[in-house]
């Protein structure tokens, strides 16, 4: 008897499907949590283990790094454990983090847990989104990524509202670490459900490819470019345009906030009404509606006179934001094969990461080299750029489709 037959046969109920979307929502949300509270909390770990301002940045080196490298093999580790047991101790991995961020005696623990909530948040990132792009719709994907910007917004609450009430940066840490902790043992109790999928046997069946044969294909490295400036783009305007405001405009410091909040809530609010509309007008369709809207956004924000058509510029440039990178995604698949998608998603993540730190970084030294408006044309450019690759991405063929292994030739005769 084949042993294999058992996995390959398993389908899922309508319920388990249904409990599997509720648990990739939860999953989103908590990828989000850990996210923004180390900034929140920052003040207070600075005083407490009498850091220096900059020793933040150390943090988020650490973070990155082991986020990156988490991800970009994330494709090898999806191969040996399976989806749902990468999951549930990817998960782990960062409770744990929280946990001992929580109880740190000294800085140099911090920074151990950190490159442990990195090496976790990097696996989950690449597995959810993974997992996500073969089985879920790029509506419900484009909710997922929603979800996940619901979660960073209530990690900050959640490490304010701790900081407030008993005057300690600890108890934060631990609530998220209890939160996360729960997600783990929704996970680890439906691994079977995790792996056991339709689409999970067809991969199963069909021939793995190296990570090396996944970066030979042109339409990888496009997708790795595009998420890469897209990132980069996203963070680089939420982080810098509230001092574009402030300093090169003359917008006083709580508008300039409001406005960059505007920018944050048209991102989450795009991907879920736009996220409804790739049933009707098609994905590819919709990127290229949100490539231009990101174009002419930014480039209004770029030459705007006004506080009026700044906001605008911002909120139109979220707009076309909201949905380019849940729909990238989702199209991931379909456009690679699945065979490759498992190493492709983990690279797009791991470039996503390195975008969004470096891109933000050079947008500084422009700010010091040339001046503050100097990034708002940068961010045209990249724009420009992203449209440009999306349309290449469009015309360049797809790779050779791998036929699936025929089992019964590898079962030995009678």
């Amino acid at each position: 008897m084949d042993k294999r037959k058992d996995s390959t046969d398993l389908q899922v109920t309508p319920s388990t499907h249904i409990l599997l979307l509720v648990n990739a929502y939860l999953g989103f949300i908590s990828l989000g949590l850990p996210d923004a509270v180390t900034g929140i909390a920052w003040p207070e770990i600075r005083d407490d283990f009498r850091l220096s301002q900059g020793q933040l940045g150390w943090v988020s080196v650490a973070l990155g790094c082991a986020y990156f490298l988490s991800s970009f093999f994330a494709g090898k580790l999806l191969n040996w454990l399976g989806v749902g047991l990468l999951l549930t101790t990817s998960s782990l991995l960062v409770a744990l983090a929280m946990f001992g961020n929580a109880g740190s005696p000294a800085f140099s623990v911090i920074l151990i847990c950190v490159v442990i909530w990195g090496l976790g948040s990097g696996a989950i990132d690449a597995g959810l989104n993974h997992y996500a792009a073969s089985h879920f719709s790029p509506m419900h994907l484009n909710w997922l990524h929603a979800c996940y910007s619901l979660g960073a917004t209530l990690g900050p609450i959640i490490m304010t509202l701790s900081i407030a009430s008993s005057d300690s940066w600890r108890l934060g840490y631990a609530i998220v670490g209890a939160i996360v902790l729960g997600l783990t043992l929704l996970f680890g109790i439906s691994i079977r459900a995790w792996n056991n999928s339709p689409q999970n046997a067809s991969e199963q069946a069909a021939p793995s490819v190296s990570m090396a044969a996944t970066l030979q294909l042109p339409r990888v490295w496009l997708h790795i470019a595009i998420f890469f400036l897209y990132t980069g783009l996203e963070f680089m305007v939420g982080a810098w345009s509230k001092t574009m405001l402030t300093e090169s405009r003359g917008v006083d410091p709580t508008t300039a906030g409001f406005v960059v909040t505007a920018y944050y809530f048209a991102i989450g609010v795009g991907r879920v009404v736009l996220g409804t509309l790739t049933t009707w007008v098609g994905v590819d369709r919709l990127l290229r509606v949100a490539t231009i809207a990101a174009v002419s956004g930014s480039l209004l924000f770029a030459i705007a006179p006004g506080l009026i058509l700044s906001t605008s510029g911002l909120v139109l440039l979220g707009l076309g934001l909201a949905p380019i990178f849940p729909c990238l995604m989702s199209r991931t698949p379909a456009r690679l094969g699945t065979n490759y998608a498992v190493h492709a998603i983990g690279f797009q993540v791991s470039a996503a990461t390195f975008g969004g730190a470096s891109i933000t970084a050079f947008a500084g030294l422009l700010a010091e080299r040339v001046n503050l408006q100097a990034i708002a044309y940068f961010s045209v450019l990249l724009a420009l750029l992203i449209w440009l690759m999306h349309e290449v991405l469009l015309r360049v063929p797809p790779p050779a489709k791998l036929e699936p292994r025929d089992w019964r030739r590898q079962l030995p005769s009678a």
